[in-house]
């Protein structure tokens, strides 16, 4: 995974193998051991204070989405990294884990393309903000 350099506007509120980066690869682990589909990650870093990374998955369907939320939210809590209470059960369209670090979406396919947080969350905003 290519890593950018950090914006001076927001340093990494942990850095290293101790703290985003190592919760970042865990959450990873996490939803490819759950067979998880089409993982992105996109980093955060200039351009939202909530976390430093979001990550955005699907599940095949509503089960597969809420095991894959609830085996990641044990995941993290065993790593030591407990996790705010996964929210979007028992539905299990749209499921946000998350924490300081990582926020995970994770979504069945076509409520995925529905809210499309990518292509929200990999705009440039650096090039529009030099634009206006």
């Amino acid at each position: 995974m290519e890593h950018k350099k950090e914006s001076p506007k927001k340093l990494r509120k942990k850095t290293g193998l101790n703290g985003s980066e190592k919760l970042l690869k865990a959450a990873l682990h996490s939803l490819e051991g759950s067979k998880a589909l089409d993982i992105v990650t996109i980093d955060l870093a200039g351009k939202s204070d909530l976390a430093d990374y979001m990550v955005i998955a699907s599940g095949s369907s509503n089960r597969h989405v809420g095991a894959i939320a609830a085996k990641l939210a044990e995941y993290m809590k065993e790593k030591g990294h407990l996790p705010k209470a996964p929210e979007g059960f028992p539905e299990c369209d749209w499921v946000l884990v998350d924490n300081p670090y990582v926020i995970v979406h994770i979504f069945r396919p076509e409520i995925r393309k529905f809210y499309n947080l990518e292509k929200m969350w990999q705009a440039d905003f650096a090039a529009k903000e030099a634009a206006v």
